[in-house]
């Protein structure tokens, strides 16, 4: 079933490498660590990016939904919303959302 997924995101800026997994917060968000400054958008670019390969998804098909200058994120993920969740769920080391 096509349509957006919406996820919960929390943004670790100046990470020392790349990377899309684990868990931060209550309710459980989706840690995304990007190399990129949180300064001029660059990390919110970056976190799109990642985004994108960990879902195997084009960039353009993720939207910033909510929480542009802040570290906890929204974002909508456009395509087979019940591939999405699976695979939030194993990025996340979770069984259920």
């Amino acid at each position: 079933m096509s349509g957006a997924f919406i996820l919960e995101i929390r943004v670790r800026p100046n990470a020392k490498r790349n990377r899309v997994s684990g868990v931060a917060g209550d309710p459980p968000r989706l840690v995304v660590a990007v190399q990129a400054p949180a300064v001029d958008g660059k990390a919110n670019k970056a976190v799109i990016a990642e985004i994108a390969e960990a879902f195997d998804v084009r960039a353009r098909d993720i939207t910033l939904v909510f929480g542009e200058l802040a570290r906890d994120k929204r974002v909508a993920i456009a395509g087979d919303v019940a591939a999405l969740e699976e695979r939030a769920r194993e990025l996340m080391g979770i069984l259920e959302l």
